[in-house]
């Protein structure tokens, strides 16, 4: 059996290491755009902060592990178009120019996303980044020796990070989101308040419902442009969402949703019979309302290459849907969400109900470390089900949300969360956790 796989990151070398592990006579290819593979972009905002310096901690796999296991990695070679019909892969090789066709028995399409890059005035001036390659790393490391205002664009989970470690290394942050909220397509604003408190509390310059126009410099930015105001910017980081790396094989026939992300079923399966994807170029189902959702996260992406090389191996396996568990840590803020949202459950039109309370993360006698803890849950208003919860505050928020995970995914309800067990020590907990109380105080 010939398997191709198109795309050398999570998704795809997941599966390609499983499936060696499955079945030992099968004959691997993997095609990689870069240099390198195995690579966790979600440890850059990190790396540039400086909170470690040896770049290699962000790949899980070297070349030569590949290599030893007998996995044909090519690196700088770029699919360029999908032949269904005929089962085979056009593939240039970015070393030599070469331009090669490839059959397969199976096709895993494991391409990722790309950062959306707005097409405005000045975006091609110098001092303008995205935060996703090893090459963007180490170029705004390199440019952060000499700026001194750094202004992010969009307040999602990776300009935050990032504006996190810019605030530490003393710089000037203007942040612009041109959404009224910060994260407001994850969280509802009952919590995002409390993250955009944090945020101003650090005294980051937080510009909400702004809109930029364009970018101003010589050779070099120099001044950011919204509809509202301009702004000093030695350096820019654009962090304003992504686009599923499959413009290659939008002629191929393969169903995709709007925004051509590839719609899969939990068996990883296209619409088209032997050609397989996963990860940040597709698709996953929901766990809450099963429906095909554009949730790109590191985590799916492994669980669904496991699934895939499963699934190719004939053993009985499906994916069982993501609840979307996604968190972030600002300074020491720290944020969360599982499963829907209010704004989510609505859109979805559920009979639903919601609860949300104010508590602290233990005991008020052991001072250290102690805060306030927020948490919103949502449930069906008949069945009384979770639903969804978001978590912020203090230290201990976002690991409460692992709970809040479990409970959602087995479809227990807010007065089964009222009295679970959960952990009593002082300096943890209190005797009732946060957790059960807002289970328990739901009406």
């Amino acid at each position: 059996m010939d398997i191709l796989i198109i795309g050398g990151n999570a998704m795809g070398m997941s599966m390609a290491s499983k499936l060696r592990r499955n079945k030992a006579d099968v004959n691997i290819i993997v095609f990689e755009k870069t240099d390198i593979i195995s690579f966790g972009a979600c440890g850059l905002p990190y790396y540039i902060g400086d909170y470690f310096s040896d770049n290699t901690k962000m790949f899980a796999r070297s070349f030569e592990h590949f290599k030893k296991i007998n996995i044909d990695v090519r690196l700088n070679h770029e699919a360029l178009s999908l032949d269904a019909n005929q089962k085979k892969v056009s593939v240039k090789n970015t070393k030599t120019g070469d331009i090669s066709d490839f059959a397969y028995d199976k096709l895993l399409i494991s391409t990722g996303a790309k950062p959306f890059i707005p097409n405005i005035y000045g975006i091609n001036l110098k001092g303008i980044y995205s935060v996703t390659k090893m090459s963007d790393g180490q170029n705004i490391k390199s440019a952060l020796e000499k700026a001194k205002n750094v202004v992010i664009i969009g307040a999602g989970f990776i300009g935050l990070e990032v504006a996190d470690a810019m605030f530490k290394m003393k710089k000037n942050v203007t942040i612009i989101e041109k959404q009224e909220h910060v994260s407001q397509n994850i969280f509802d604003i009952e919590i995002t308040e409390h993250l955009e408190t944090a945020i101003v509390d650090c005294n980051i310059n937080l510009k909400l419902g702004e809109t930029v126009q364009g970018f101003e410099g010589n050779d070099s930015v120099q001044k950011v442009i919204t509809d509202k105001g301009r702004y000093d910017a030695d350096i820019v980081i654009l962090s304003v969402g992504f686009i599923p790396n499959t413009e290659w094989c939008k002629d191929s026939g393969i169903k995709t949703l709007a925004n051509n992300a590839i719609i899969i079923d939990e068996y990883c399966q296209t619409s088209i019979e032997d050609i397989y994807s996963g990860g940040d170029c597709a698709t996953v189902k929901h766990a809450t309302f099963w429906q095909d959702s554009y949730i790109p996260l590191a985590t799916t992406a492994n669980k669904l290459g496991r699934v895939l090389a499963d699934v190719l191996a004939s053993k009985d396996t499906r994916f069982q849907g993501t609840l979307g568990t996604s968190g972030l840590k600002f300074m020491d803020f720290e944020i969360a969400k599982t499963g829907l949202s209010e704004g989510e459950a609505k859109k979805l039109n559920i009979n639903y109900s919601t609860n949300m309370i104010k508590s602290i993360n233990h005991t008020h006698y052991v001072p250290d470390g102690m805060g306030e803890i927020y948490i919103k849950i949502v449930y069906d208003k008949s069945t009384r089900i979770l639903l969804g919860a978001q978590i912020c505050g203090a230290s201990g928020s976002v690991m409460r949300i692992n709970a809040m995970s479990v409970c959602i995914f087995k479809k227990m309800t807010v007065d089964e969360l009222g009295m679970m067990d959960f952990v009593y020590t002082p300096p943890f907990s209190m005797t009732w956790d946060a957790l059960n109380i807002v289970g328990s105080t739901a009406k």
